[in-house]
């Protein structure tokens, strides 16, 4: 199988010195490196009735070269360990590989190596590298009048989720809305845009998350991190025409806006910025950095202390 494996990937960058085949990848790279890891589990993170073995490849890779473009890094290699029950088809394991192959070479980046062990259901961890081209954006460095931008679209993840949970499978869910297929393919296999966390950092970004685990939640680490408050502003925030749609076809049009909020696994990306920077083309602006303040939420939408749910929670 790891021979079988192997063969999918393609030619890998000229930083890699060793790739997979030996004990250890071996990167050269003169300067700091950003590297992160994500684990995707069977049955908690992806169902194979609605997943491919492409669409997990995808999103493990997406989910953890998300990460490092966080810290305005420029995704470099990835490292996957797969574990898988004695029965998995040697197709779907293919798959897997192609998936990851694909979302890598999108990303500037190449598989550099991993591990396999058996486990009763498939779990797959990837562990990102990331090249910085100056200091790594933190979650900690928002300022009183830093504009707060977004680089990506929100909510449409959670909305495709909905669908097929709705549905109960990829076909049913795609007859829906006229949107569905976009907003299914969201959730399966998202595609972040690695290059905004980089332009980011150029433009001067004092502080860079990526919204994994829902908007309100992530923006909230930002403000607690710092000291700070956030207000959104809830017009920048308005569901579009598919969100709407894909709220209707579930039953609930009071979903869409609540999938904007705290819909997470867009892997779109939130900046602060000074107030006088100008913002890289791929984001545009969602709120402002206040004060910390006195016995109020960190996270304000339109001026008013959001108290409802903000978004995933692991082992909540």
């Amino acid at each position: 199988m790891v021979r079988s494996i192997l063969s999918c990937y393609g030619p890998a960058p000229v930083a890699l010195l060793v790739g997979p085949g030996d004990d250890a990848a071996v990167v050269e790279v003169n300067g700091r490196l950003a590297v992160s890891t994500d684990t995707l589990v069977e049955g908690a993170d992806f169902r194979r009735a609605w997943s491919t073995g492409a669409d997990v490849g995808v999103k493990v890779a997406a989910q953890n070269f998300a990460d490092v473009a966080a810290m305005g890094a420029r995704p470099l290699a990835l490292v996957v360990s797969l574990a898988a029950p004695g029965d998995l088809r040697l197709d779907w394991a293919r798959d897997l590989a192609a998936g990851l192959d694909d979302e890598c070479r999108r990303a500037g980046a190449a598989i550099a190596g991993g591990d396999v062990s058996s486990a009763d259901e498939v779990v797959v961890t990837g562990t990102a590298l990331g090249v910085l081209d100056g200091p790594p954006i933190l979650r900690s460095g928002a300022r009183t009048g830093d504009v707060v931008a977004l680089a990506g679209e929100i909510g449409r993840s959670a909305a495709g989720l909905a669908l097929l949970g709705s549905a109960g499978s990829v076909d049913a869910a795609l007859g829906l809305t006229a949107s569905a297929s976009e907003l299914v393919r969201a959730h399966l296999a998202p595609r972040p845009a690695y290059p905004a966390g980089p332009d980011a950092a150029r433009a001067g970004a004092r502080a860079l998350i990526d919204t994994s685990d829902g908007l309100l939640r992530d923006v909230g680490r930002v403000a607690a991190a710092s000291g700070v408050r956030i207000d959104l502003d809830p017009a920048a925030l308005t569901p579009d025409d598919d969100l709407l749609a894909a709220a209707r076809a579930v039953g609930d049009p009071t979903l869409a806006a609540r999938w904007v909020l705290t819909g997470g696994e867009d892997h779109a990306l939130v900046a602060c910025f000074a107030p006088d920077a100008g913002l890289p083309a791929a984001f545009r602006s969602i709120g402002r950095v206040l004060d910390e303040g006195q016995g109020i939420g960190r996270v304000l939408l339109g001026g008013r202390p959001w108290t409802g749910p903000d978004g995933w929670r692991h082992f909540a």
